[in-house]
């Protein structure tokens, strides 16, 4: 997987265009500017976890004893899941009910942004590749600075696409992250059974 197309799939995978009206709704109370501090307070916590995840997530793997292929197949189901939930569920039920007052790493850092599949994702390229990790991270950041950009100007984002334009995306890329999802699971099948 080159640089460009692992940026793409974290990219898709952090859903920044379907996470624009979750963040709304919970930054809705703050004044502007406090919002604007908030999201990228979030987005740094979610970056800061995202490289720890790429830098100890293979040494967490050898700890638990964890195949490439169980992550890959692991990995597959997350990404799979939270797709479906993307396309058929209304965005304020894929991550569950929000905490009253200022949001603080939960929920708008992780799951939002730094959510279990980018984590998988993230654990998978480093499983298949360590060697390739300044590639990994530099696709890490390049993902983060457009979903970064787009949630930032979250408010013009929302109002320029509105409310069915931010579904119709959302639905779209969970229809993208579905064949990612099975291409994941089918490679950790057939790494598992190369295996035996």
């Amino acid at each position: 997987m080159s640089t460009l197309s692992a940026a793409i799939l974290l990219f898709l995978v952090i859903d920044p265009v379907g996470n624009i009206p979750v963040f709304l709704s919970l930054l809705a109370p703050l004044d502007p500017r406090r919002a604007r501090t908030v999201i990228v307070r979030e987005l740094l916590i979610a970056l800061a976890v995202l490289i720890l995840f790429l830098l100890a997530g293979r040494y967490l793997l050898q700890i638990l004893y964890v195949t490439e292929p169980a992550l890959s197949i692991a990995g597959g189901i997350i990404l799979f899941l939270i797709a479906l939930k993307m396309i058929f569920a209304d965005v304020q039920e894929i991550f569950g009910k929000a905490p009253e007052g200022e949001p603080f790493v939960v929920p708008l850092a992780i799951p939002l942004i730094a959510g279990p599949s980018a984590m998988a994702t993230v654990l998978l390229l480093m499983a298949r590749q360590p060697e390739r990790w300044p590639s990994w991270l530099l696709a890490i950041i390049g993902a983060w600075l457009a979903s970064g950009v787009i949630l930032y100007f979250a408010p013009s984002v929302g109002r320029l696409l509105g409310q069915r334009g931010v579904a119709a995306s959302q639905r779209l890329f969970g229809m993208l992250l579905t064949t990612i999802a099975v291409q994941m699971f089918l490679t950790g099948i057939r790494q598992f059974f190369s295996l035996d």
